[in-house]
């Protein structure tokens, strides 16, 4: 007589976290390339910008040396025209049916977000590099060390997953595409509220408060401090404001993604 052995019991296994944001980041980074307009403007719009500000603004806001003021400016402005595509990605998952299709795999949901943030950080970081050399070949002298570059590239990437991570959230909430785009436009206005382009002294006495305490008033002067020499930089403070606003994305997004419908 023969005994059966006993069978083990099948359990379905999923993918672990760092495997399938790998999978997504790629998905993500694929999508940039073919979308190569999208990558083009990311990168255009600053460039144009910086030399906008520089060649036509420039000489009548500050007369000598204004490039090396608006840099940091342009920076991060660039750096919002980069993660606005998230909130636009995001929704298009949600409200295309991608989404559905990713919560019957193994998986956990909260990777195709993080493959968004993770691959817009990247896209966003290249282009501020390329934003740089453009820079610096318009005349940009900065004079910080090498330990103040990697405090600076710091402070910048800190901001980029910041603001990307608010971006996935306004997609995530958002009930269409142009909604998204919407809502996230309204982000990109606050570099224009800031020290970015001109002087807070400049403007209006009620604007200033307002200039001066938002997350991009630290940020753009301790860039600029630390790139240029100029005035102190604030770095505990900016580090504060982009740390929190992670924290608040995170947050929101965890309450947010397992409520969401696929619209």
């Amino acid at each position: 007589m023969t005994s059966l052995a006993p069978s083990r019991p099948s359990s379905a296994h999923g993918v672990g976290p760092w495997r399938s944001s790998g999978v997504f980041i790629g998905r993500s980074l694929r999508h940039s390339l073919r979308d190569g307009e999208g990558m083009l403007m990311a990168v255009a719009l600053p460039v144009m910008m910086l030399l906008l500000f520089t060649y036509v603004f420039g000489g009548a806001i500050i007369a000598d040396g204004y490039v090396d003021f608006v840099v940091p400016g342009v920076i991060l402005t660039c750096a919002g025209f980069g993660a606005a595509s998230v909130a636009i990605s995001v929704n298009r998952d949600i409200t295309l049916g991608a989404m559905r299709r990713f919560r019957t795999l193994p998986i956990i949901s909260a990777t195709v977000l993080a493959g968004h943030v993770v691959a817009s950080v990247l896209r966003n970081l290249v282009a501020t590099m390329i934003v740089i050399l453009v820079a610096l070949a318009i005349g940009f002298r900065p004079s910080a060390t090498v330990l103040e570059w990697f405090a600076a590239l710091g402070l910048v990437a800190v901001w980029i997953l910041a603001i990307t991570a608010l971006f996935a959230c306004i997609g995530l909430a958002s009930g269409s595409v142009e909604a998204a785009n919407g809502y996230g436009f309204i982000l990109l206005f606050l570099p224009y509220l800031s020290s970015a382009f001109v002087p807070i002294g400049t403007m209006p006495s009620w604007l200033q408060p307002i200039a001066t305490n938002q997350p991009m008033g630290p940020l753009v002067e301790a860039i600029r401090a630390l790139l240029t020499g100029v005035g102190e930089a604030p770095v505990l403070a900016s580090l504060a404001w982009s740390c929190g606003i992670i924290a608040l994305s995170m947050v929101l997004i965890a309450l947010a993604l397992p409520r969401s419908k696929d619209r």
